[in-house]
């Protein structure tokens, strides 16, 4: 991406981010109560091959405090990516870790970080695309919700959409190209770098580096 089209997409995302702003939680809460919901703590959000939980900076940090864990012990790099001509891996962004096929904080049938789950876990099954009300698969839909409890569910999926926003425009704003390549006897040997809002992370030999 050259800088007239990173220069296009941070303007598209400052759009995106004066819309989601003009949200109000009102219309939203009424659209939720009309689908209706009520988690059932069947935890199969939390398990399962397709479990991927995005987690932004600052919720990993959140997370590794309340849990004394180290931010690797929090949350990994995701599979999708690019090969660097170094032999370095890059991707974007983070994932909370998994134990096998669930999610390690998922356990004795409850979520151990619960008080500081991510805004996606927070808001599961529902979502916003540009301002309009979806949802994933879930046991719990169609099941009727209070009206509180359906404005506070909305209230949290503006802070979401506002969040991703400004996470995405930091990213694309601070983001460092790399010469692309995948000269297969150096694969790997130049580590992970997992481009976020905050800059490059490093992972070299299981240890993470923060580039200034």
């Amino acid at each position: 991406m050259d800088e007239v089209e990173r220069g296009l997409r941070i303007a598209e995302l400052n759009e995106e981010l004066s819309e989601a702003k003009r949200l109000t939680p009102i219309s939203l809460a009424a659209r939720i109560e009309e689908l209706g919901f009520s988690c059932l703590r069947c935890g199969e959000c939390c398990r399962g091959e397709d479990n991927s939980v995005l987690v932004f900076p600052r919720e990993v940090r959140r997370i590794c405090a309340a849990a004394g864990l180290a931010w690797l012990e929090v949350a990994g790099p995701p599979e999708d990516g690019e090969w660097g001509r170094d032999g370095s891996f890059h991707t974007l962004e983070w994932r909370l870790k998994k134990d096998g096929e669930s999610c390690r904080f998922y356990q004795e049938g409850r979520c151990s970080i619960y008080m500081d789950r991510p805004l996606l876990c927070r808001t599961y099954p529902f979502y916003l695309d540009r301002g309009e009300l979806m949802h994933s698969e879930c046991r719990g839909l169609g099941r009727r919700i209070d009206p509180g409890e359906a404005e506070k569910i909305a209230k949290v999926l503006i802070s979401r959409q506002i969040t991703e926003i400004e996470e995405a425009i930091s990213l694309m704003e601070i983001y460092q190209d790399f010469d692309r390549g995948d000269p297969e006897e150096r694969r790997g040997k130049g580590g992970i770098t997992v481009h976020d809002s905050e800059g490059e992370h490093r992972i070299v030999g299981g240890e993470l580096r923060i580039s200034e």
